[in-house]
């Protein structure tokens, strides 16, 4: 086998799931060299995590894709519930939520995970980097300046030298098993689905179905319509050990339904799911980092796998390149303020999984604590009511031209962004920082401003004269809103 060095990448991803891909369109758009690696020879085609929560799509707002994401999905869909084939009624696992000035994107949207992935992979060749298919990671060793990494490709091994290694590899993580990191949890084999993409003739495929045995109305499968065709993301208990196949989807559909005219086709992706619910004891140990399924993995009840790894990128590829540019002092906060999170949503997907299998009249209903609006990095002794470590809210306002614009267009992309609520007599910025000044109107200011038109920015900030808010580059607060003496 041949063997050559490679010296020229600052950061290199193992996993090119949602997750690498995410950290990798981050790091890209920030000028760091990337390079994002995965040992599969395709990528993957199927739905897995089909629910995007508004939180996550307000991450793919400042990454360029939304648009993109908004037009190839669709709105989560009404379910037609049936028992023993009578039609029993419909349901929302949760009601649309209006929007807000402060929350823009307010309710799930649906879309498989191999078409986000695709939609993340062309933004990333935005930047001239794609993604390395069969490459593996056969070892890595790190010192105190870098990780020397061994991958291979081709039949041959290469020798490559960063400053950061990502493990964003999956459950089976080859990253956390060579730093020998614990994964705790569990996994429950008394409890397997069978989970596919199929097609499904003599169903409307603009709503959700689930087909409940009579008596359990708990107990049956369901099929939801996936955007952009006309295949479903099938679900269904099983009792025994089948490999799955479109013969075993046939026999459940039959066996539930009681309806001889649907016929599935075209099974493109399948899968036995277990609950192997886990959280690794740590998610850094010096330049190596884990991410995504690499640090926790979650069932999928609530739709949250998929969307804490986004954020987990998210947190982490600022604090890279903070790192790059010379400030190592953020890295450690990413396991803090991570770990954190991903224990409390593994705990919200748990409750909702035993509310399942235990037959909770509510375990399909869905509310605020899934769509991570919420998540927060504030310290627990901080009772503020907007305080450092919480999202910043979003508004509308009128740029200096008189143009509709938003807070979010201000926080778009990878600067830090200050906002002062008049003049404000701090000093300068530091560089890669943005400010504004925001003011109503018909007041006037000597710098860059845009206008409060209706209050809302005043009103989410908790804003007086001389009120200052320092936004990380992930849309939280970075310092909490502070008042200039009078």
């Amino acid at each position: 086998m041949n063997n050559h060095i490679v010296d020229h990448p600052q950061v290199l991803i193992t996993g090119a799931g949602p997750t690498g891909l995410t950290l990798a369109i981050d790091l890209a758009r920030r000028n760091i060299p990337v390079r994002i690696i995965d040992q599969a020879t395709a990528f993957f085609a199927g739905s897995r995590g089909d629910g995007i929560q508004p939180r996550t799509l307000e991450v793919f707002d400042d990454l360029g894709v939304l648009d993109a994401v908004r037009a190839a999905g669709a709105p989560a869909p009404v379910m037609r519930a049936y028992s023993g084939g009578e039609f029993a009624g419909e349901h929302r696992m949760a009601e649309p939520v209006e929007p807000t000035p402060a929350v823009p994107y307010p309710n799930l949207w649906v879309l498989g995970q191999s078409r986000t992935e695709a939609i993340l992979r062309d933004r990333l060749a935005q930047f001239g980097v794609r993604v390395e298919l069969a490459t593996a990671l056969v070892s890595f060793e790190q010192d105190e300046t870098g990780v020397t990494a061994e991958l291979a490709h081709d039949g041959s091994i290469e020798t490559v030298r960063v400053a950061y290694l990502i493990g964003a590899d999956g459950g089976r993580s080859t990253v956390r098993k060579t730093l020998g990191i614990p994964f705790e949890g569990n996994t429950d084999d008394s409890i397997r689905m069978l989970l596919g993409d199929v097609s499904a003739n003599a169903l409307d495929h603009d709503y959700g179905y689930w087909f409940a045995a009579v008596g359990h109305p708990m107990e049956g499968i369901a099929l939801s319509p996936l955007p952009g065709g006309s295949q479903f993301q099938f679900g269904a208990p099983l009792s025994e050990d089948v490999e799955p196949s479109l013969e075993v989807l046939q026999q459940l559909v039959d066996q539930y339904s009681g309806n001889p005219d649907i016929v599935l086709t075209d099974l493109t992706w399948a899968t036995v799911w277990r609950p192997n619910i886990r959280l690794a004891q740590r998610f850094r140990e010096q330049r190596v980092f884990l991410a995504g399924d690499a640090a926790h993995v979650h069932p999928p009840t609530g739709g949250q796998g998929m969307n804490t790894g986004i954020q987990d990128a998210y947190n982490l590829g600022w604090k890279l390149a903070a790192a790059l540019a010379g400030d190592e002092s953020l890295l450690d906060s990413y396991e803090s303020e991570r770990q954190t999170v991903a224990a409390r949503v593994l705990g919200i997907s748990t409750e909702l999984l035993d509310k399942l299998v235990d037959g909770h009249a509510d375990a399909m209903d869905r509310g605020e604590q899934t769509r991570q609006l919420d998540i927060s990095y504030r310290d627990p002794a901080d009772q503020g009511v907007l305080v450092a470590g919480d999202r910043a809210p979003d508004a509308p306002l009128k740029d200096e031209a008189g143009q509709s614009i938003r807070l979010f267009d201000l926080f778009r992309g990878p600067h830090a962004t200050v906002l002062s609520f008049g003049a404000s007599n701090e000093h300068a910025d530091q560089p890669g920082t943005e400010r504004y000044e925001v003011i109503r109107p018909g007041d006037h200011s000597s710098g860059r401003y845009v206008v409060d038109v209706d209050g809302h920015a005043h009103a989410a900030y908790h804003a007086v004269p001389g009120t200052t808010v320092h936004i990380r580059p992930d849309g939280y607060i970075a310092t909490a809103p502070a008042h200039r003496p009078d």
